[in-house]
């Protein structure tokens, strides 16, 4: 619910510039940037993929202790990673283990079309952790046919029959999540939370039963099980030690305990002990437990996310994907960062929002810059630029939350991208200027504003029940618009000159209105095939602020939509009015969210966020079709590889970066296929017989 990903090259870390830097600083920023030339940030392209390369700065500089421990919570994450497969569809993994099968003993002519459309087709379901894509949705096509893969299977003796086999190629489980709920929202998606028996009606009607033991402290029902019937009773199948998924739990209970020994204090050691108690016993009140003890766990260079989280993937919005997340401490960045933090009360008191929706106070917001060391589960290959959490509103407003930047991820995509798409896209030159002088830091300040003071501003009306209980289906995009609008609010205020965040409010803000109603309303659409709906939360949320404030802009002509040479461009003729009416959707939305309004929120969302102009959408596609660079980006993640003693003792751990995508998916395959039968390819079996 509160993820930020990468849309427009979206950034996360402040830019600040500074005439009083030492020497010593220029010689480390000169080295930086030396290291960042010479790197190869781009790993691999297909499809409509780019895979990436991140760096890790700062290792060498973490004590042995601390590196042991980021190698013990990556590990821990990565053994994990089936979970998220068999989530995401009950025939996943056996597809996968086939598809992998193939692609290590196949001896067959390894090029040509036909084994490049296979190649490509592993490739997509290895970067969509399944045969769906991870952000349409849609169900991924092979482009080779059934025959070529019956002979692939054949020669080298894959077993893959029935259900699993077919619905590669038809028309069955088409999209992973379906949010129209004319088509079922549980019927209609792939996803695997659900016993296929179950229905919309029956979920709602079961955890409406649910009660928590302090009503004030909701408990997260559904978050960490899988409903299904028995005997025509529903029953929750619970992710744990010894139940649903348990045999990778116990893989990563392990890793977690060998992190516990080696954590920075005894408030990181207790939340990880609370964590494993989690994994062991599925208790939702050991959950919550475990959640404040992380979010006050303040101090250490090291820190990480872990377990059954965000509920973008369940169309009821209850249960968790699994992901993780390692994160070491950006020093400089954060230092830079923490005066919004500092300020977060002043933009909750000057909010445009009703007063009543308004926190008296806002506990507990810690925001930093991270460096990734490694990520799993959902967080992976495609991954949040910013992370905000915990989920649950009464943990945020008692104890607090943490917001994060991932900093060496947004460095790499800066470093991957280009200014191509803006010329086209852009409806004059000056909007181009604007977007070029400002657009990072526009973008890198919104992405704060939103995780800080977004996420964390805003309550519920006494005795309103939680989003997903009162909002269901559209309350992660309605989360993540309001967080939106609360940055798009405050971007263009001179307060920001004041806290010494930009020199130029206004033409900062000019920048970040251009670059959020043209990706909204127009470039987005790049990632659609002709004739979809938006179905995705954070794509839902752009379209329907930009396509709400322009419609009630249109009579006093806020912004314009102008067509020339047979395109067509948005043009924001009034910056100050359209910052007004961010701030009336900024109070409606709110109002929906501390009221629980659910019909109010569906006709928000249904009437501006999901259909789609298809003369633009095809005008759109067949102007973005001359740019080659795929619209998706994704990471492999750095290695670390321990060095140990005669006695098995880790003495060093050093960073290493994979050969390919291809290379680190079948390591995986190897070291953590947990919830599969494995089975030896040829080449291991050459080797265990020597």
């Amino acid at each position: 619910m509160n993820k930020i990903l990468s849309t427009c090259l979206l950034a996360t870390a402040l830019s600040f510039v500074s005439c009083n830097e030492d020497k010593k600083e220029a010689d480390m920023a000169k080295t930086e940037k030396t290291s960042q030339e010479d790197f190869n940030f781009k790993a691999d392209e297909f499809a409509d993929l780019k895979i990436l390369r991140y760096q890790i700065p700062g290792w060498e500089n973490l004590s042995l202790k601390e590196q042991k421990l980021v190698y013990y919570l990556t590990q821990a994450g990565l053994s994990g990673r089936d979970i998220i497969w068999d989530q995401n569809y009950r025939h996943n993994l056996k597809i996968r283990e086939a598809l992998e099968n193939i692609y290590a003993n196949y001896e067959g002519e390894k090029s040509g079309e036909d084994w490049d459309a296979f190649e490509t087709y592993l490739k997509r379901v290895w970067f969509s952790n399944g045969i769906h894509h991870h952000y349409s949705n849609a169900k991924l096509k092979p482009e080779f046919s059934k025959e070529y893969f019956d002979t692939l299977l054949k020669e080298t003796n894959t077993d893959l029959t029935g259900e699993a086999y077919e619905v590669i190629f038809n028309e069955k489980d088409a999209k992973k999540v379906n949010l129209n709920e004319a088509d079922g929202l549980i019927k209609g998606s792939a996803v695997n939370m659900y016993g296929e028996e179950v229905t919309a009606a029956e979920v709602d009607a079961f955890y409406a039963n649910k009660k928590s033991p302090n009503p004030e402290k909701p408990l997260a029902f559904g978050i960490n099980t899988k409903l299904v019937k028995e005997n025509g009773k529903l029953v929750e199948k619970v992710y744990k030690s010894g139940g649903l998924y348990g045999e990778a739990i116990d893989e990563i209970v392990g890793w977690l305990e060998k992190a516990k020994g080696v954590a920075e204090n005894e408030k990181q050691a207790n939340a990880l002990g609370l964590l494993i108690e989690y994994y062991k016993t599925g208790d939702l009140q050991t959950w919550d437990d475990y959640n404040v003890a992380w979010v006050e766990a303040t101090e250490g260079n090291i820190d990480y996310i872990n377990s059954f989280i965000e509920v973008y993937n369940d169309p009821k919005g209850y249960t968790g994907s699994y992901e993780s997340i390692i994160q070491i401490k950006d020093f400089d960045m954060s230092e830079k960062m923490s005066v919004v933090e500092k300020n977060v009360q002043w933009f909750e008191d000057n909010s445009p929002i009703m007063d009543e929706h308004k926190k008296d106070s806002v506990v507990g917001v810690t925001y930093k810059t991270v460096i990734v060391a490694g990520e799993a589960g959902d967080a992976s290959p495609s991954t949040p630029i910013g992370v905000n959490l915990p989920n649950s509103s009464w943990i945020r407003k008692a104890h607090g939350s943490k917001s994060v930047s991932l900093g060496n991820i947004i460095n790499a995509y800066e470093n991957a991208g280009g200014t191509d798409k803006l010329k086209e896209f852009a409806h004059d030159e000056e909007e181009i200027a604007l977007s070029e002088k400002y657009g990072n830091q526009a973008d890198k300040l919104h992405t704060a504003l939103h995780e800080v003071v977004g996420h964390a501003s805003g309550q519920l009306n006494q005795g309103v029940g939680t989003t997903k209980e009162t909002l269901k289906s559209y309350a992660s995009t309605l989360e993540e618009g309001r967080a939106d609008l609360v940055g798009l609010y405050y971007l263009m205020d001179p307060k920001l000159e004041e806290l010494g965040l930009t020199d130029n409010a206004d033409e900062l803000g000019k920048a970040a209105y251009n670059d959020y109603i043209r990706n909204g309303l127009v470039t987005q659409l790049v990632r659609l095939e002709l004739g979809d709906d938006v179905e995705e939360a954070h794509m839902r949320n752009r379209q329907w602020v930009s396509a709400w404030v322009f419609e009630k802009g249109k009579e006093e002509g806020v912004i314009e939509k102008v067509e020339k040479d047979g395109k067509t461009y948005y043009d924001i003729k009034d910056y100050q009015k359209l910052r007004e009416l961010f701030g009336e959707l900024l109070k409606e939305t709110q109002r929906i969210k501390s009221e629980g309004d659910y019909e109010a929120a569906r006709n928000l969302v249904e009437n501006y966020g999901v259909k789609v102009d298809q003369k633009l959408h095809k005008e759109v596609l067949e102007r973005n079709a001359k740019f080659k660079s795929a619209p998706y980006s994704g990471f492999i993640n750095p290695v670390l590889v321990p060095e140990m003693d005669e006695n098995g003792e880790i003495t060093a751990i050093k960073v290493t970066q994979p050969e390919s995508f291809e290379k680190q998916m079948m390591d995986y395959a190897k070291n953590f296929s947990f919830l599969t039968e494995k089975k030896e390819t040829k080449e291991e079996a050459v080797e265990a017989e020597m």
